[in-house]
């Protein structure tokens, strides 16, 4: 619902400021909008990235089965390198000059590497712990989603960055990798999921009716319980009263 709203936004051509670039191309297409050195820098599709980016990663880190500590430091270096990026591009051009821009890059560039290395390889380590099937889907999901999520700095690079390629292709560039990084990805790890129980990830699911203070597996025992209560005060009270017979003949 996020992508489709900043999506909406974008289509309508709004969401967006101009800002004045660093590299002026001779091309017609990015030599800036209204005939000015200018570039339409889309800020939406940062508010969607800040909101969206978190869940992704808290949905592949759970699978896992990570401690909360680490995943909460991973989603706090995801948005410090989704703010810096933004921030980079809104950049005037004469700050751009002074490299003011690219030091925006490089922090982002390397809060990203430290969530790359904590998808590879640290959660990793929790996934294999847990089980083979556990570490095979957490081995697809992770992969794909690091792999395109090394795009988007190319893509940044050629867009607000450096001016390379023009706004419509810049959307298009991003739209194809918010479809393969979003859509595609939730259904590879819903489908990887199917036939794995949440509690070995230390996932406690419970129905709306139960007692949130039982452990899970009381549960079943909770609602085995009236039977069963019922069916051993049938046998005990036969057998009380056959025993009290005998002993009173």
């Amino acid at each position: 619902m996020v992508a489709a709203i900043a999506y909406f936004t974008m289509g309508a051509d709004l969401g967006q400021t101009p800002i004045d670039v660093e590299f002026q191309r001779s091309s017609s297409k990015v030599s800036g909008s209204n005939g000015n050195n200018s570039r339409e820098i889309f800020y939406v599709r940062y508010i969607d990235w800040t909101i969206t980016t978190p869940l992704l990663l808290m949905d592949l880190l759970l699978t896992a089965g990570m401690p909360w500590p680490t995943i909460l430091y991973t989603v706090l270096l995801d948005e410090v390198m989704i703010i810096t990026g933004l921030i980079g591009a809104l950049v005037q051009s004469s700050y751009k000059v002074r490299g003011f821009l690219w030091g925006y890059f490089v922090f982002g560039w390397a809060a990203f590497l430290w969530v790359a290395f904590t998808v590879t390889y640290t959660a990793r380590q929790y996934a294999g712990a847990i089980g083979n099937d556990v570490n095979r889907v957490y081995t697809i999901c992770g992969t794909w989603t690091i792999f395109l999520w090394f795009l988007y700095p190319i893509a940044w690079g050629l867009s607000e960055g450096g001016n390379v390629i023009a706004p419509d292709s810049e959307a298009v560039f991003y739209g194809i990798l918010d479809i393969m990084a979003k859509p595609v990805f939730g259904a590879l790890l819903l489908w990887g999921h199917r036939n794995i129980d949440p509690a070995r990830l230390g996932l406690h699911v419970r129905d709306y009716n139960t007692d949130p203070t039982l452990a899970p597996d009381t549960h079943a025992a909770e609602k085995s319980t009236p039977g069963n209560t019922a069916t051993s005060g049938a046998t005990n009270g036969a057998t009380n009263g056959a025993t009290n017979g005998t002993e009173t003949a």
